[in-house]
């Protein structure tokens, strides 16, 4: 990691940077795949997960018969640990239910609100070196509960044509209506406009690389929304003499072994534990699986030392991680005044991986700053809220007139008619 001493707030900016490719960059595939798959369909989506995947399908649907293999293949191990993760994340997005809000306004008007599930939901799931079956439990679990009726899944088929088993064990316990082997932008681009096999859906949600990040939000154009851009993984600790320089790496190394595009990044007032967390890190990258690409994201990842922690309270909020670890001698101080985060973690036993299964709180989050505008994936996340009202005859007394002067005052005279009309026959 790059250590910067007291960097000047002029350059934080250019400090905090993300290692990603910029839009432009990526545009012109991602719409060059679109078109071809809204004339094309389902030929074109073969021809780029051909190209793409290196493998090419007669047939793109799970069938029956692969998940019930597939449930067969994962360990008793593993799906007694999927039902305990499940069993939290259900307990927390359950809470989330909100009743419906009534208010009579005025005498005789009467206006409520209340959520209506997202009827299409399309749930886009990583595959490649590192299958996140997780992400499945942490987007259908809440599009189940919010009365989602169709919940189809993406994800990426290996070169023998198939989809890892948890990705298809966890589709099938949380109640994916439908699984395609389909991956990268050609998937985004099947579910915005949909093809003879993919059905087309109102929102789309999951993270993905950069390419699939731009497609999401290529979709938007075409009129499907997006849960949020969720691109490559960050983390951001801020740690001090306090804090355990072994569990500090350990959470830094569990987001850099995502990906060579993620970023993770140490703020301290302690320069001491910077120094025993770099070491920490050679130390453990040594042991890694995923050495390499650890790695290269620890290569474009920072630790920051700053003087006081309201100046790293400053910095944090620029730059507004995904992520966002605590492990100070003032954790309240940080908790307390966090704007721009995706989801907190505090103290020294709360590493950012009990979020990423199963500590019942949601992993799709924001990334590339984009937590000071986005939230994360929460139920509400699968509902629109819709308003209603209804006014009687002194409900229609009460307001009519204030309504046909304002109307009058913006020159609509059939706004103010509409209440005329109505005032005349009581």
């Amino acid at each position: 990691m790059n250590t910067i001493i007291n960097p000047s707030k002029k350059d934080w900016t250019k400090i905090l940077q993300r290692p990603t490719k910029t839009v432009d960059d990526i545009e012109g595939v991602v719409n060059e795949v679109f078109a071809d798959v809204q004339q094309n369909g389902d030929a074109a989506i073969n021809k780029y997960t051909t190209k793409f995947d290196g493998v090419s399908l007669e047939n793109t649907i799970v069938s029956e018969k692969e998940i019930e293999e597939a449930i067969n293949l994962v360990s008793n191990d593993l799906k007694a640990a999927i039902s305990v993760a499940k069993e939290n994340i259900t307990k927390f997005h359950a809470a989330q239910k909100t009743a419906k809000v009534f208010v009579e306004t005025t005498n005789g008007v009467e206006c409520w609100q209340e959520k209506r599930p997202i009827t299409k939901v399309g749930l886009y799931i990583p595959g490649g070196t590192a299958p996140l079956f997780s992400t499945v439990l942490m987007l259908a679990i809440p599009a189940n509960i919010a009365g989602c009726k169709e919940i189809i899944l993406c994800s990426p088929p290996n070169k023998e044509g198939k989809i890892n088993p948890a990705i298809l064990y966890a589709a099938n316990l949380c109640g994916v209506t439908k699984i395609i082997k389909v991956g990268g932008i050609q998937a985004i681009a099947g579910l915005t406009f949909g093809t003879e096999t993919i059905p087309q859906v109102y929102k789309i949600f999951g993270p993905g690389n950069q390419f699939v990040t731009v497609a999401k939000q290529i979709a938007t154009k075409h009129g499907v929304a997006i849960d949020m851009p969720a691109g490559p993984s960050e983390l951001l600790v801020v740690a001090d003499n306090s804090a355990n320089a072994s569990y500090v790496a350990s959470d830094l190394l569990s987001q850099a072994e995502h990906g060579a595009d993620s970023q993770v990044i140490l703020v301290s007032t302690s320069k001491d534990l910077i120094a025993e967390v770099e070491k920490e890190i050679k130390t453990q990258l040594a042991q890694l699986s995923r050495a390499e690409i650890a790695q290269k994201a620890i290569d474009n990842s920072k630790s920051i030392f700053v003087e006081t922690d309201e100046i790293a309270l400053e910095l944090i909020n620029e730059y507004g991680p995904e992520h966002f670890i605590v492990c100070t001698n003032n954790n309240d101080f940080y908790v307390d005044n966090i704007e721009n985060t995706g989801s907190v973690f505090i103290g020294n036993y709360t590493p950012e991986s009990a979020g990423d299964y199963a500590s019942g709180t949601n992993h799709t989050l924001p990334t590339n700053g984009f937590s000071k505008s986005y939230s994360g994936v929460n139920l509400d996340s699968f509902t629109k809220s819709i308003t209603f009202q209804k006014i009687s005859k002194e409900g229609i007394k009460s307001i009519g007139k204030s309504i046909e002067l304002m109307a009058a005052a913006e020159g609509l005279d059939a706004h103010k008619n509409a209440v005329s009309i109505r005032l005349k026959d009581l």
